[in-house]
């Protein structure tokens, strides 16, 4: 089963209208192969901005929202918001989200099964700290925090699995190609005998943790790596080369 390489950008807390204005025009501008679906996830201020300014050939995600539509919950916003604005994505379960803010496995499950019943798209993020890795319990961590997404999960056409350890989000530290397919062979095996055959051949499974123009050609030739979560190189022109990885 061919399935769709998948290249998402987590601009995370940074730009502003003039420096993400530049990004989008060099994006709009670029050569991109046609065969790569492409999110950017913008700040939830830009949402707007970069939705209207964006080609449409490329998605817009939100970078977390909340577990109900609307309510007294300062500071947050919903599935519904996010689509109003013309957005059909949102990134749940990032690594920041969970060890900066404290979020946990239930509330990204929670999460996740209100923005697909509200019709969002999900990248859902998964992965071990450093010394999840050290002490030999990676799969064991990563197989817990895929269990609770895959409970709040009815239509596995609209997730995308974000496989992204810790230990080399932001710091240099890139998993080897050999180690990234690992633990994505190891996914697919999990949901092979967890969820059905057909979803782990079909859902893709995208690695993140210090992607670079310099990186992506081996991580993309991996047979279980579908695509990337980029960070900060999704600010910089070389997102177009990590694009183009499989060209």
């Amino acid at each position: 089963m061919s399935r769709k390489f998948f290249v998402g950008g987590n601009w995370k807390m940074n730009g502003d209208k003039k420096s993400l204005g530049d990004l989008i025009q060099t994006m709009n501008g670029a050569k991109v192969d046609p065969n790569v679906e492409v999110v950017c996830g913008a700040p939830a201020i830009y949402l707007d901005f970069a939705r209207s300014k964006l080609d449409a050939k490329f998605g817009v995600a939100a970078q977390n929202c909340y577990k109900v539509a609307k309510g007294a919950f300062t500071g947050e916003i919903s599935p519904a918001m996010i689509k109003d604005c013309g957005v059909n994505w949102v990134i749940l379960g990032h690594s920041e989200r969970r060890h900066v803010f404290g979020e946990s496995d239930e509330l990204i499950g929670q999460k996740t099964a209100h923005a697909l019943e509200s019709g969002l798209g999900v990248i859902a993020c998964i992965g071990e700290k450093l010394d999840e890795r050290e002490g030999g319990i990676t799969e064991k961590v990563v197989f817990a925090q895929t269990k609770v997404i895959a409970d709040n999960v009815k239509d596995w056409s609209k997730v995308v699995l974000a496989y992204e350890p810790v230990w080399a989000i932001g710091t240099g530290k890139t998993a080897s190609p050999q180690q990234a397919q690992e633990v994505h062979e190891k996914l697919r095996e999990w949901l092979k005998a967890n969820v059905s055959e057909a979803v782990a051949n079909s859902v893709r499974i995208i690695y993140g943790g210090s992607v670079t123009g310099g990186t992506c050609k081996e991580l993309a030739s991996q047979k279980d790596v579908d695509g990337f979560l980029v960070g900060g190189a999704s600010l910089k022109p070389e997102f177009i080369e990590i694009i183009n990885a499989k060209a």
